[in-house]
């Protein structure tokens, strides 16, 4: 945790302007970015609705509808918190690291459908949602350091996967001809 001094720095040092083109650019850059695992995750995605349909679920499995809208939402407020860190990265230490932590997050995050939905690896796609929720864990606690807002845009995804790795779990043990 930080001590009182960083914390009434941090409070004394406000981020740069939103409506700055510095500002601008950033937030579009941590969309895009975003934006493009959403893309690389998405076409993988394209055989999703039928390989959902054919597996046993758990009664409790969320319907296809589902995903779309909270993954939208998901991506949003990554976006958003990524940025959020960026305007702070000339007066919050730490702001590097966890935006590294934050890119590195994204690799598993497109792999996931690529895995499960493309080549059908129920395993491998729950390793790689172990792999995220960490990576997420520890960008949530990197983040929180520079920006409390920040850390707490992240909490929505990080429990969004960890319903996901358990659903997962289920699916794969419960159809083990068909996720490999």
């Amino acid at each position: 945790m930080m001590s009182a001094n960083e914390t009434n720095l941090r409070a004394r040092i406000p981020p740069a302007p939103i409506a700055s083109g510095d500002s601008l650019r950033g937030a579009l850059l941590w969309l895009g970015l975003t934006l493009f695992t959403a893309a690389l995750g998405g076409l993988a995605s394209s055989q999703a609705p039928e390989v959902y349909a054919s597996l046993v679920q758990p009664d409790w499995a969320p319907p296809p509808s589902v995903f779309g809208p909270v993954w939208s939402a998901l991506y949003l407020m990554m976006a958003v918190a990524a940025w959020w860190v960026w305007r702070h990265r000339r007066c919050v230490p730490g702001t590097t690291v966890a935006l590294v932590l934050y890119s590195v997050a994204l690799v598993p995050n497109a792999l996931w459908s690529w895995l499960f939905f493309n080549q059908r690896l129920g395993g491998w796609a729950l390793l790689d949602l172990i792999v995220l929720w960490a990576l997420i864990a520890f960008t949530v606690r990197a983040f929180w350091r520079v920006s409390p807002l920040a850390g707490a845009l992240l909490l929505p995804l990080w429990a969004w996967v960890s319903f996901a790795g358990v659903l997962n779990a289920v699916v794969w043990l419960a159809n083990p001809t068909l996720l490999g």
